[in-house]
């Protein structure tokens, strides 16, 4: 169920990073590891600010089943922001962030 998205330009470690976060996830939300699904998404070009310097993102977005309290997904998001340097080629100049999220509930599964 956990649906992960991750959004870069920053050189990233992409299958370690899954690896690492996964059971992360199953400890943060009580899921099972095997419902964890990573998606990949290199960014060509992101524009930060005025543009005025070359700073990459990393952004990674969690969608969950309804019901988690908003605490235990904060925790998460701060677990998963402290997860990501290790996976990174270089932590100067990449802004992170993590939105950890319910999904909609026309959301189905097979």
């Amino acid at each position: 169920m956990p649906q992960i998205t991750v959004d870069h330009s920053a050189p990233l470690d992409r299958r370690g990073f899954a690896l690492a976060l996964h059971p992360l996830v199953v400890e943060s939300v009580g899921t099972t590891l095997d419902a964890c699904k990573t998606r990949f998404r290199e960014v060509g070009e992101a524009v930060v600010g005025d543009g005025a310097t070359e700073d990459a993102v990393v952004h990674v977005e969690i969608a969950l089943l309804p019901g988690r309290a908003d605490e235990v997904k904060a925790r998460l998001s701060e677990a998963v922001l402290d997860l990501l340097p290790a996976h990174l080629r270089a932590t100067e100049g990449v802004r992170l962030s993590v939105e950890v999220r319910d999904l909609a509930p026309s959301y189905r599964k097979r």
